[in-house]
């Protein structure tokens, strides 16, 4: 029985690695998304050239860069959380944030990603309202401020979290308060030979 529950716990534990095909997907969607971009961005220079407007042709390739950061934030931390650890002994080039973003945190990450996406798209409706009727704004309207609640709802609640959990750390086996440890003493100071 042992032995099976062994063998069950190990292809759990392995089948983590079909993970990886989703952010390599990720990826593969990324460089496509990228390529999209030059094109968006050939179109940029060509309605600047033409001496038009040029806030709704930026808005949009500000849009496309927080998508890809969007892109890249969920691939790489989750990959770290749920995979593996990225060896970063052998390069510098590893994000900063990536050893301190756990699973709650990013949830908060990506839900504010999300809301200045369509914050920016809602910036876009604005300035280009006649092509939307007035049943499009409003739902447009709503579905960003479900965005901003949902984004309130998940930063209260890693709050709360964390806060539980440090609590839950100063607590003692019988429940009660257990103090702050207490500093070490300075060692006396030994006078040169």
């Amino acid at each position: 029985m042992k032995q099976l529950q062994e063998f069950i716990e190990r292809v759990i534990l392995t089948s983590r690695y079909l993970l990886v095909v989703f952010y390599v997907g990720l990826a593969a969607s990324l460089a496509i998304y990228a390529v999209a971009f030059v094109f968006k961005l050939i179109k940029t220079a060509k309605v600047a050239l033409a001496g038009e407007d040029m806030v709704l042709p930026m808005l949009v390739l500000i849009d496309s860069a927080l998508i890809s950061g969007l892109i890249v934030m969920v691939m790489l931390s989750s990959y770290e959380n749920f995979v593996s650890r990225f060896d970063t002994s052998a390069t510098e080039d590893s994000p900063d944030w990536l050893r301190r973003l756990d699973p709650g945190s990013l949830k908060v990450k990506v839900a504010t990603a999300l809301l200045t996406i369509s914050a920016v798209q809602l910036l876009q409706v604005f300035l280009d309202m006649e092509k939307f009727t007035e049943k499009q704004i409003m739902w447009k309207v709503i579905i960003h401020m479900v965005f901003i609640a949902s984004a309130l709802c998940l930063a209260g609640l890693d709050r709360l979290t964390t806060v539980s959990a440090q609590k839950l750390i100063h607590k003692k086996p019988d429940g009660s308060e257990a103090s702050a440890p207490a500093a070490p003493a300075a060692l006396p100071a030994v006078p040169p030979p």
